[in-house]
């Protein structure tokens, strides 16, 4: 039998979460791929806001640029996450451009499990719970997809009420219909 092939969606604020359930559900023998996703878009922001606020950044000159500086946050998680996970053979991966189409991109290659978490309203169940890139991902994966609670669980009390038209009508007894003789 092959080796699974899975892959930790690795996201600030929400990481430690998918390698705690990972350590529990893949088997010790899995191949195991810690990616992390840096948008292009957010980077080109940054660096444009940057621009703008403190002067145009020369390379070579000055501090470092903030995609370098989001380059060593991106390692620094995926070296906290490799650490957490405790395993002695995995690889890590970092993709750019748009997020959510680079992560399924990194699915399409034999990905047996995707772990990945909400990152979402995590106050309440629902599809809130989800934000934009994780729902793309958690729509479109060519594999099966553990979607985990980063934190605390909501509690089912959380769902919300029904909408009006969905919610039942008490109508009492029902009536025979009157006969006629």
């Amino acid at each position: 039998m092959a080796h699974m092939r899975a892959v930790i969606w690795i996201v600030e604020g929400t990481w430690q979460g998918c390698i705690d359930v990972a350590l529990g559900i893949l088997p010790g023998d899995a191949e195991v791929v810690l990616l992390h996703a840096g948008s292009a878009d957010a980077q080109q922001a940054a660096e444009a806001a940057s621009a703008g606020l403190l002067g145009r950044h020369r390379p070579g000159r000055g501090g470092p640029g903030l995609v370098q500086v989001s380059d060593e946050e991106a390692e620094g998680l995926l070296t906290a996450a490799e650490q957490r996970l405790g395993r002695g053979e995995l690889r890590r991966v970092r993709v750019g451009g748009r997020v959510e189409r680079a992560v399924v991109e990194a699915l399409a290659d034999g990905v047996d499990v995707l772990v990945c978490a909400r990152d979402g309203d995590r106050s309440r169940l629902g599809p809130h719970s989800l934000g934009p890139a994780t729902r793309f991902v958690v729509d479109h994966a060519p594999c099966t997809v553990v979607l985990v609670w980063p934190d605390e669980t909501p509690d089912v009390g959380s769902i919300p009420p029904p909408p009006h038209h969905e919610r039942p009508h008490h109508h009492g007894p029902p009536h025979s219909p009157p006969r006629h003789t």
